[in-house]
């Protein structure tokens, strides 16, 4: 289940408990609008012209952003061609979530995601180590080989500063509230509670299921 902007200071705690939106059942590979996934009011520029955008909208500290990252990942490693994933770090206020943004896309510059974005969930969430102070930071670079002046000069960069208010744009456009959640070609988005609608108890794995649908969607409709 996703963790929502309202109740993200209890996953602090170790709960992240949310509650379920209500939905009908829905046949199996079929998600159904309005109930699994919603269509966004006004679409979203996409990143890449003739790809479909796949965006994943994430927290390292977000423990179920933590446990749906293995899946992610090998679903990222088997899209087909024509689909264009990436990440993006959600921003509800600056503490703790602007750091975290701003070290993810840190990362980005520097060429550092394919070797230490997970390197961060398990930091975070393995050896119980907070990545939030310039000094963590700082820190997390040293213990993984990254000259920490050259990191923490790039995390003040105007490179990322820019960076991240684009993320943070992004999120608004889509009206991002919970995480871990997908967002389809600047037209539908989906989260846990969404794809789980009328099912029993799932894991978030499921979205993966309702964004190959609407990727499928997607394709289907530039063809028509």
């Amino acid at each position: 289940m996703p963790l929502t902007r309202r109740h993200f200071s209890a996953c602090l705690l170790g709960s992240g408990a949310v509650s379920v939106l209500p939905g009908r059942a829905r046949a199996q590979n079929a998600p159904v609008e309005g109930v699994n996934y919603l269509r966004l009011p006004e679409p979203v520029p996409v990143a890449i012209a003739g790809k479909i955008e796949v965006i994943e909208f994430f927290w390292y500290e977000c423990p179920h952003c933590n446990a749906f990252e293995p899946a992610l990942d090998a679903w990222a490693k088997r899209a087909p061609d024509d689909v264009a994933f990436r990440r993006v770090p959600v921003w509800f206020r600056e503490e703790p979530f602007g750091p975290q943004q701003r070290l993810f896309f840190t990362l980005e510059t520097l060429g550092l995601l394919p070797t230490l974005h997970r390197k961060v969930f398990s930091t975070i969430h393995g050896e119980r180590t907070r990545l939030r102070t310039p000094e963590d930071l700082a820190a997390f670079a040293l213990a993984n080989g990254v000259d920490p002046v050259k990191f923490m000069t790039t995390y003040g960069s105007f490179a990322v500063q820019s960076k991240a208010q684009q993320a943070r744009q992004t999120a608004a456009a889509y009206r991002i509230d919970a995480v871990p959640a997908m967002g389809v070609q600047g037209r539908y988005y989906t989260n846990g509670d969404l794809a789980n609608a009328g099912l029993p108890p799932g894991s978030n794995e499921r979205m993966l299921a309702v964004v190959d649908a609407l990727v499928a969607k997607v394709r289907q409709g530039s063809k028509a």
